[in-house]
């Protein structure tokens, strides 16, 4: 693996006519956790898709460990140990809680396989709970549970977070914060975090970038960065 698992340089995207990324360099550590936030509307999202070839950069470059991926199919991308967890859960809602977990195991990049199917069980016994049960009939917290178990389970080098805190009960989103922290703690995988609560992002991450208008506006480690300055970006 590389110096950078994940290197952006002077990405523009657009939807249509809109141009929604202005030039965004950023860059993503093997066994970072990086804070990417921002208010609605400021490009967070448009980036993950930028990244992951769900959208087209129309300038600028990113790179994959080191592999030029600014062209490439979306599937191409996930192979390479990228995993999504988007806005809005984005499970399979007729297939049971087992069926949207074993549907996305796939091996580990290294070959090891450590986030296993029992491990996950083990670690959300809200979803042991529910095995049987249809992943529409889950509570919207326990869909955001089923969404990062089903990205962990694809065991990827990089996982991609959109907003899992949104609109989640404080006990979820405490359990989904413990299990990201388990995950930096073990040092093996990245994770980039779109955000607007910086408690919850301070609590998880080692750097952060600040978006405004489709571009980097802030950027800087847990240590440099001022609360109220970052929150005057967050602010509506």
């Amino acid at each position: 693996m590389t110096e950078l698992l994940v290197e952006a340089s002077g990405l523009h995207a657009y939807y249509g006519s809109h141009h929604i990324l202005h030039g965004v360099t950023f860059s993503v550590r093997p066994g970072e956790a990086i804070g990417l936030m921002g208010r609605n509307g400021m490009g967070k999202t448009t980036l993950l898709k930028t990244i992951l070839g769900l959208v087209r950069a129309k300038e600028g470059r990113v790179a994959v460990n080191g592999h030029d991926t600014t062209h490439a199919a979306s599937h191409r991308i996930a192979r390479m140990g990228l995993a999504y967890v988007p806005e809005g859960r984005g499970i399979f809602p007729n297939l049971t809680v087992r069926e949207n977990l074993v549907m996305a195991a796939r091996p580990a990049p290294d070959g090891k396989s450590t986030w296993t199917l029992e491990r996950l069980l083990a670690i959300f016994p809200r979803l042991a709970q529910r095995l049987a049960h249809p992943g529409g009939a889950l509570s919207g917290g326990e869909q955001q549970i089923l969404a990062l178990g089903r990205a962990l389970i694809a065991r990827p080098w990089l996982l991609l977070l959109d907003e899992p805190s949104e609109g989640i009960q404080p006990s979820i989103v405490q359990e989904i914060a413990d299990v990201l922290g388990r995950i930096k703690q073990e040092g093996k995988r990245s994770i980039l975090l779109v955000e607007q609560y910086l408690d919850f992002a301070r609590s998880i991450c080692d750097r952060f970038y600040v978006m405004e208008k489709g571009a980097i506006a802030l950027e800087g480690d847990r240590q440099s960065f001022h609360v109220d300055e970052v929150s005057a970006y967050l602010s509506v």
